[in-house]
């Protein structure tokens, strides 16, 4: 089949993709454990051989892998997690399609070779089993308990101690202790319920991550000496807390980032601005001076 140039352009980069994706499922499957996960790894790579074949009928030439891409996303995978690392890719893949309608005008049965490859890779996906995204709504507890307590908590200390190294002594102690009690309520709320997480894995995952939001948030006052300036920068970290973290959440479990990212965000800006308030007057009834 003759094709122009720049059709033949557009399938060596799909070519590209394909056998670049081949190869970092083939590098994951290798270093996974699980034996289901190995399998739905290891389909998905021959998926994506057999595509880039399927392209490379067109195009008559061979391309090489991206190995840089293959390096970038093996990495990911392993410090993210196995699932937010292959969607992360594949969400990059559906980016870089954007000469799609344009293939289709000259290859019309692209279409169901496209088709086939994304309803089948996302079934695959869906298999895919990883004990953190199980316990994502642990997780999801911790965090915003920890975002929406401290920074009210913080907030409100700020007005009312007015010194940096006392409100970071007093958000730690109170942090700490309110991760311990969040974790043993999971572990006995999971252990009542009795759902499918195990109580104490749930426990320690929200303990783990409310402890680590605490110490984040803390730290500002830990360096700083203006107390003021530590509450901007422990506001905007409580931010970029709920972004990423959301961000994580909308590509590994395909949900959506917006909404949760502004709910969230407004709970923890609200109360800390409530609570700013509440330090402010609780200094002035109490006559307390620091």
């Amino acid at each position: 089949m003759n094709i122009s140039n720049a059709v033949r352009n557009i399938l060596l980069l799909y070519q590209k993709n394909e056998i670049t994706e081949h190869h970092i499922y083939m590098k994951l499957a290798e270093r996974i454990g699980s034996r289901e996960n190995r399998q739905v790894l290891e389909s998905i790579a021959e998926d994506e051989l057999r595509h880039y074949h399927a392209w490379k009928s067109y195009t008559g030439q061979d391309t090489a892998p991206d190995k840089r891409a293959i390096r970038k996303y093996t990495w990911i995978s392993r410090i993210f997690g196995l699932t937010f690392g292959v969607k992360l890719m594949e969400r990059a893949e559906e980016n870089a399609q954007g000469s799609y309608e344009r293939l289709l005008k000259v290859i019309p049965e692209a279409e169901t070779v496209m088709k086939e490859e994304n309803q089948h890779e996302s079934a695959l996906l869906q298999m895919l089993e990883e004990e953190m995204l199980r316990y994502t709504g642990s997780m999801v507890l911790g965090l915003n308990d920890a975002l929406v307590e401290l920074t009210g908590a913080l907030a409100g200390l700020t007005l009312a101690l007015q010194n940096t190294k006392l409100i970071a002594l007093t958000g730690l102690i109170t942090g700490i202790a309110a991760a311990l009690s969040m974790g043993t309520s999971e572990y006995l709320s999971t252990k009542t319920e009795g759902n499918v997480k195990n109580p104490l894995k749930a426990s320690v995952y929200t303990s783990l991550t409310y402890l680590v939001t605490v110490l984040l948030l803390v730290f500002p006052y830990l360096v700083l000496n203006n107390y003021f300036l530590c509450l901007g920068c422990t506001l905007a970290s409580a931010v970029i807390i709920i972004a990423l973290f959301n961000y994580y959440i909308s590509v590994a479990k395909d949900e959506p980032f917006k909404k949760r990212f502004f709910e969230m965000a407004g709970l923890s800006l609200s109360v800390a601005g409530l609570s700013f308030f509440i330090g402010l007057l609780m200094r002035r009834f109490l006559g307390v001076e620091v």
